[in-house]
């Protein structure tokens, strides 16, 4: 099947592809702020550039985006097109983010990944995730390893 765009379109459209504030990331952020976390931005320098960091409860969270990490739902199709390059794109991208969580772990972080899919739709879900996020952070007993929430 060919693509439906032309490849200036689809240029563009591509381009529009943010990898950084993203809604998702957005949504997670008001959040958490508005419940009292305080974090940073852009990863401090540590393996893979969490999308957020808490210095205070050594813990990063990224967002990731369903698609782009090859996640095992509804949202997840790889294209008709071009599907070994998607295919080995998302390979690598998956081989990446596993990487980096180790890497992570040894440093003695808590890593935190928030699924898309875990906030849609976006009004009913992003309660009960900010809620476990927060019982999570403020748990007496250190969580140590890799939480998926999704």
């Amino acid at each position: 099947m060919a693509d439906v765009h032309t490849p200036e379109v689809r240029a563009r459209n591509m381009r529009a592809i943010r990898s950084k504030d993203t809604k998702p990331e957005l949504l997670i952020r008001r959040g958490l702020h508005a419940s009292g976390f305080r974090y940073r931005l852009g990863g401090c320098g540590l393996p893979g550039r969490p999308d957020l960091v808490l210095p205070k409860y050594k813990t990063v969270i990224f967002v990731h985006g369903c698609f782009w990490h090859g996640h095992s739902c509804k949202y997840f199709k790889l294209p008709a097109t071009r599907t070994d390059f998607w295919a080995e794109k998302i390979s690598v991208n998956q081989l990446r983010d596993a990487r980096d969580t180790n890497r992570l772990l040894e440093m003695g972080w808590c890593v935190i990944i928030v699924w898309e899919c875990g906030l849609k739709p976006l009004s009913s879900k992003l309660s009960p995730l900010l809620e476990r996020i927060s019982a999570l952070l403020n748990d007496s007993v250190k969580v140590t390893g890799c939480i998926e929430l999704f």
